[in-house]
């Protein structure tokens, strides 16, 4: 049985009176008729069974599963803006905050504009569209890009991008292994001073390394968590 019948084809008319050879085209009419309003009925039973009740209260209870199917779609247009506006705002406030890794951030942010209806967002500015949602350590990162010809495929984007937190991350362990073993030297140096005279002049004021590599932490904004 053919369910897409009554959509694809409208209500068959019955012949007139007056129509020659009219016996046989009152049996292809009446054929044709009960395949339509079998289709018809199985078409408007099988899309009132799969849309939500609050959908389908909005819709008006049109006897063609045509009508039905065209009204549902006018309805569906009014939704599908109000998604897209809600998509645009996600990707315009969505950050990278390290609660996934940064492949999967881009791969979100790329899934949201194919969800985009009616809207082709150029390969170029989408690269540089997600850029703005790296935190500012990725700052060199994206002064790299900038400077290049070449536009990366979205592919290209999360290989480099991969390449840059895995980076960042090495960056991170050394940081942390220098400001260990600047700590253990200075602990080491506090306590050999305690032993010497008390009567000895303090020496000027200098900035601890271990400062400064604590700053450098936290610039990369890679603390420890």
């Amino acid at each position: 049985m053919d369910l897409d019948y009554a959509l694809r084809d409208t209500a068959p008319e019955e012949p007139a009176d007056d129509t020659p050879d009219l016996i046989k085209k009152k049996r292809a009419y009446e054929s044709a008729k009960e395949k339509w309003e079998r289709s018809n009925r199985m078409s408007l039973m099988i899309m009132k069974s799969t849309i939500t009740v609050e959908i389908r209260g909005a819709i008006p209870n049109f006897e063609s599963a045509k009508t039905y199917l065209d009204s549902v779609e006018e309805q569906s247009k009014g939704s599908s803006k109000v998604y897209d506006s809600t998509l645009i705002m996600n990707m315009l406030t969505t950050k990278y905050d390290r609660t996934c890794g940064i492949r999967e951030h881009v791969m979100m942010m790329n899934n949201m504009t194919t969800e985009l209806k009616g809207m082709e967002i150029p390969k170029g500015f989408l690269t540089h569209f997600i850029m703005t949602s790296f935190p500012s350590e990725f700052g060199l990162f994206k002064i790299n890009y900038n400077t290049q010809k070449e536009k990366w495929t979205m592919n290209e984007l999360i290989a480099m991008c991969v390449q840059e937190e895995e980076r960042l991350k090495a960056r991170k362990r050394i940081l942390h292994i220098r400001l260990v073993q600047v700590q253990e030297r200075e602990s080491f140096k506090g306590s050999s001073s305690q032993r010497r005279s008390c009567t000895s002049p303090p020496r000027r004021f200098q900035a601890s390394r271990s400062l400064r590599l604590q700053s450098d932490l936290m610039n990369y904004g890679l603390e420890e968590n």
